[in-house]
C-alpha cells in the first residue's frame, strides 16, 4: 500500500461521519436503488509487480496508465435519516502497464471487478443537502493479463479476494423520488500476484428511493371561528304626541308566503303532497280567527320548457293550493283567488343561472323559480 496514512484519515472520517449523526430520526425506512459513473485510478507498484512475477529478474523503462473510467450499481435499505446499508457490483476498469525485462517486453493488463456491502451513514445539514461516510468490505476480483517476449512462461492470473473499502462524498435531494450523490472511494484489491493495490474511485451518481413515504403537509392553522356581533340595541323612539282629532288607522299591510314547488307538489305535476298539505293546513289554522279581505294565490315556474307549457302549469298548481284551502281549510272560496304567471317573474336575477339545456346543476339553481306565491290582504 503506497499511501497507509490516507487510507487511516479516510477510515476514521467515515467512521466520524456515522458517530456523529443522531441515534434516531423520525422518517421510516426504505429502499433505494442507483447508478454512479466517474472515473477509476489505481496505485499500481509495477516494478514490483514484474519483478516478483520475472523472479527477482530486473525490470526497467517502465511506463503505465493507471486511470480508466469505472462504475457502480448499487441497491439499499435507509434505516432512518442517518444510516443505511448498500450493496453493489462495481466496475474499476483496467490499469496497464509495459516494462523492458532481460526477455523483452513485459505488458501487463489488470481488470478489477467485484461486489461490495457498505454501512452508509449520512449527516444532514439542511433538509436536502447531507455529508455521506462509508465502511464496508468489497470481495474484489482481480484479472491479470502478461504478453510479449518478457512475460514468457508467465501464465495470467486471477485473484478473488475481499478487502476493506471507505468513501465520503455529498448528497443532494433534487426531489423526494430523485438524489444526487458526488463520492470519493478507496478499494483495496489484489493485484494478481499476492500483492494489493489501491484505486481510487470518484463518482457522480443519481439514487432513486422507493417505497418511501409521502412529505407530510404543511400545517395549516385553523382559522378562528366566526363570531357575530352583538345586535346593535334597538333605539328608543319617544311617542309621538296625541293628536288633537283621532286618525283612522291606515289600512294594514298585506302578509305573503311563498311556498316552494318541491314542497307541494311532484316533479311535473300540480297534485298537492303530504308534506304540502302540511304547510297549508297550518296557513289555514292562522286565518281561521283572522279578519281578512282577499287571499291572491299565484303559480310561478323556471324557464325550462315553452312558455305555454309553463303557464298551463303555474295556473294548475295555482288552483290546486286554492281547492285545497277551501276543501280542507274551510276557507271561503268567494274571498280566494288563483293565477298562473308561468315563467315571468322569477326570483333569479339574469346570469345567475346559465345554460339553457336541462342538467342537474341547472335546475337545482333555477328553484327559487319553481313557487306558489299566497297573498292575505285585509287581515285584522
Amino acid at each position: 500500500m503506497k499511501s497507509p496514512h490516507l487510507l487511516r484519515v479516510l477510515t476514521l472520517a467515515g467512521l466520524g461521519s456515522l458517530a456523529a449523526a443522531p441515534a434516531l430520526a423520525q422518517e421510516p425506512g426504505f429502499f433505494y436503488g442507483g447508478v454512479s459513473a466517474g472515473t477509476a485510478r489505481a496505485s499500481v507498484d509495477e516494478n514490483a509487480v514484474a519483478s516478483g512475477l520475472l523472479g527477482g529478474a530486473a525490470v526497467t523503462g517502465i511506463t503505465s496508465d493507471e486511470t480508466d473510467n469505472g462504475y457502480k450499481l448499487f441497491g439499499g435499505y435507509q434505516f432512518n435519516r442517518n444510516f443505511g446499508m448498500e450493496a453493489g457490483y462495481f466496475d474499476l476498469g483496467k490499469s496497464t502497464f509495459s516494462a523492458t525485462a532481460p526477455g523483452g517486453a513485459f505488458n501487463n493488463i489488470t481488470r478489477m471487478r467485484g461486489l461490495n456491502l457498505d454501512l452508509v451513514g449520512t449527516l444532514p445539514v439542511s433538509d436536502r443537502f447531507s455529508l455521506l461516510g462509508r465502511v464496508g468490505v468489497a470481495m474484489g476480483r482481480s484479472r491479470a493479463s502478461f504478453s510479449g517476449a518478457g512475460a514468457a512462461g508467465v501464465a495470467d492470473r486471477n485473484d478473488n479476494k475481499a478487502n476493506a473499502k471507505v468513501g465520503l462524498g455529498v448528497q443532494y435531494e433534487l426531489t423526494r423520488a430523485m438524489w444526487i450523490r458526488g463520492e470519493v472511494e478507496r478499494y483495496r484489491v489484489n493485484n494478481g500476484v499476492n500483492g494489493r493495490t489501491n484505486v481510487n474511485l470518484y463518482t457522480v451518481g443519481l439514487v432513486f428511493p422507493f417505497g418511501r413515504a409521502p412529505e407530510p403537509a404543511p400545517y395549516v392553522a385553523q382559522a378562528p371561528a366566526y363570531v357575530a356581533p352583538a345586535p346593535a340595541p334597538a333605539p328608543i323612539v319617544q311617542a309621538p304626541a296625541p293628536a288633537p282629532m283621532p286618525m283612522p288607522a291606515p289600512a294594514p299591510a298585506p302578509q305573503r308566503m311563498s311556498l316552494s314547488a318541491e314542497s307541494l307538489f311532484g316533479f311535473d305535476a300540480s297534485a298537492v303532497r303530504p308534506e304540502g298539505r302540511a304547510a297549508l293546513d297550518g296557513f289555514s289554522r292562522d286565518l281561521a280567527n283572522s279578519n281578512y279581505q282577499t287571499i291572491t294565490v299565484e303559480g310561478h315556474t323556471d324557464r325550462l320548457g315553452s312558455a305555454e307549457y309553463n303557464q298551463k302549469l303555474s295556473e294548475e298548481r295555482a288552483a290546486a293550493v286554492k281547492n285545497y284551502l277551501v276543501t280542507a281549510g274551510r276557507l271561503d272560496a268567494s274571498r280566494i283567488s288563483a293565477v298562473g304567471k308561468g315563467e315571468t317573474m322569477p326570483v333569479t336575477k339574469p346570469g345567475d343561472c346559465k345554460g339553457t339545456q336541462r342538467n342537474t346543476a341547472l335546475v337545482a339553481c333555477l328553484q327559487p323559480d319553481r313557487r306558489v306565491d299566497v297573498e292575505v290582504n285585509g287581515t285584522r
